[in-house]
């Protein structure tokens, strides 16, 4: 008999994600990945103590790290000493490493809404009547705020990113597996930006979210490139979700849900063969 691989399965089933329901779309994942392999759940706060016992550890709807840093940084210094297999491997330079991503982009030339680390720094942005204002730490929209010029020059300096506010048309997101394409999806309101349906990219579109996947050099896992579709019709990079993406899994059709799970246990399996 063909023994199973074990994976510790990383999410938090509570969280209590505005629009989205994280715990359904990893209870489904993982009752199909138990045709395949033997998965147990944990907290992100207990992955350190229990990776250990598991052939991979599967990270998903964990939630932002700001919650857990510091069990986190455990997870992480555990996992690279012992050599864990984690998906998505911890080699990430897009969210995984924090927002200074959209810093080496923006000086790069890449399509992104661009970006500095200090509001004093705001003049090298494009003009604009408002501007964004997070911490280069943070996730899942919290600590953000929307400032007039005006209120730039009272702002501390330290831990945040400012944007020039950008009007777009709607929202866009590219949904990966190692390197390859799986779907997207986009919300056609913005003021509902988690009322979600499927979009057909161009290959142009498909050609700019590819750019950022390249960029980020991950052998396996899954990516979601987020970007916004500016009023003179182009697109720039919102940010790259490269730790624990949300799927949005349930509004995909069926066949299309169905295909990103044999992409998903592929991934986990060619990741399992790294080891040999």
């Amino acid at each position: 008999m063909h023994e199973r691989s074990g994976i510790l399965f990383v999410t938090d089933l509570a969280y209590p994600a505005q629009g989205r329901r994280y715990g359904d779309e990893d209870v489904f994942l993982t009752s199909r990945l138990r045709e395949e392999f033997d998965v147990a759940l944990c907290h992100p706060r207990d992955a350190a103590a229990l990776m250990d016992r598991f052939d991979a550890v599967v990270v998903r709807n964990s939630g932002p790290v700001l919650g857990y840093r510091e069990q986190f940084d455990e997870f992480r210094r555990r996992a690279g000493a012992r050599g864990t297999l984690v998906h998505n491997p911890l080699t990430g330079r897009g969210d995984m490493a924090g927002k200074g991503y959209l810093l080496e982009l923006t000086a790069a030339g890449y399509p992104v809404i661009p970006t500095v680390d200090r509001p004093a720094d705001a003049h090298l942005l494009p003009p604009a009547e408002r501007y964004v204002v997070k911490p280069a730490a943070g996730a899942d929209s919290i600590g953000l705020s929307v400032v007039a010029r005006a209120e730039l020059a009272g702002l501390r300096q330290d831990g945040v990113l400012v944007q020039p506010l950008v009007d777009f048309r709607y929202e866009v997101s590219f949904y990966f597996v190692d390197d390859a394409f799986q779907y997207a999806l986009y919300a056609p309101d913005p003021s509902r930006r988690w009322e979600l349906t499927p979009y057909h990219p161009t290959p142009d579109d498909l050609a700019f979210a590819r750019r950022f996947v390249d960029w980020n050099t991950l052998s396996h896992g899954i990516q979601r490139v987020d970007a916004c579709r500016t009023a003179d019709g182009g697109l720039l990079l919102v940010e790259l979700e490269d730790l624990n993406p949300y799927l949005s899994l349930d509004v995909l059709p069926p066949a299309q849900r169905e295909a990103f799970v044999v992409a998903l246990a592929a991934s986990i399996r060619g990741l399992l063969r790294t080891d040999g």
